[in-house]
């Protein structure tokens, strides 16, 4: 598929919000309220597979590992269902993530978890203000450190409006801040070894990252 029709951003009418709402609560039902019970059915399927895969990486890797699967494939799922129940007609999940390919609505998704990350890093910096962020192997106090913790949940802000808005200068804010993260943690691993936070932090920056530049055109080529 030619990147030209990957960014659409053009939705049809007749949507169902009470659907999407419903099914946002609790996959599926909204797809049993519209009346679409073969739909419903596949959603609680796969939704079932991926609770047991979640259920083994946690027995196997430990929480950590079943929370962060939980935050990287079961929420996007759980969007999607939600998204497939809102359609006119809703499709299969096949069709529906087609659909949000085309429509960039998976920037979209993005975005509005880097502002969920931004909530989180106030909630961490008004509740904790003793911790300071370890930026190349210090941790700045006083007005530098306080700009540092404040720089965190500016720029997830910044990049998850950008995103939801689908805006060329967000590609630029997150490639910065992509680049001084991946940075700052290669430094840090030298300085104090493989930490399990430093470590997650690093390979969901480096995924994330891969992913962004491999749908730059979604930003690239939208104008407003």
């Amino acid at each position: 598929m030619g990147s030209e029709l990957n960014c659409s951003v053009s939705d049809h009418s007749s949507t169902s919000p009470l659907g999407g709402i419903l099914s946002a609560i609790l996959p599926g039902l909204g797809l049993l309220v519209r009346g679409y019970p073969i739909q419903m059915t596949w959603v609680l399927m796969v939704g079932g597979l991926l609770v047991v895969l979640t259920w083994a990486l946690g027995a196997v890797g430990g929480p950590g590992a079943g929370w962060f699967f939980g935050m990287l494939i079961i929420l996007p799922w759980w969007c999607l269902q939600a998204y497939q129940a809102y359609l006119p007609t809703p499709p299969g999940q096949l069709a529906t993530l087609r659909i949000v390919w085309e429509r960039a609505h998976d920037m979209r998704f993005l975005g509005g978890l880097f502002l969920f990350t931004a909530l989180m890093d106030l909630y961490i910096i008004l509740v904790n203000p003793e911790y300071h962020l370890t930026v190349f192997c210090t941790k700045p106090t006083g007005i530098p450190g306080l700009l540092f913790k404040a720089q965190s949940p500016a720029l997830h802000i910044a990049i998850g409006y950008g995103f939801l808005k689908l805006r060329r200068w967000a590609l630029v804010v997150f490639l910065a801040y992509a680049g001084f993260g991946l940075l700052n943690a290669t430094t840090n691993f030298a300085c104090f070894g493989f930490g399990r936070i430093r470590t997650v932090f690093f390979i969901s920056l480096l995924a994330f990252t891969a992913y962004v530049i491999w749908r730059r055109d979604c930003l690239v080529t939208h104008h407003r």
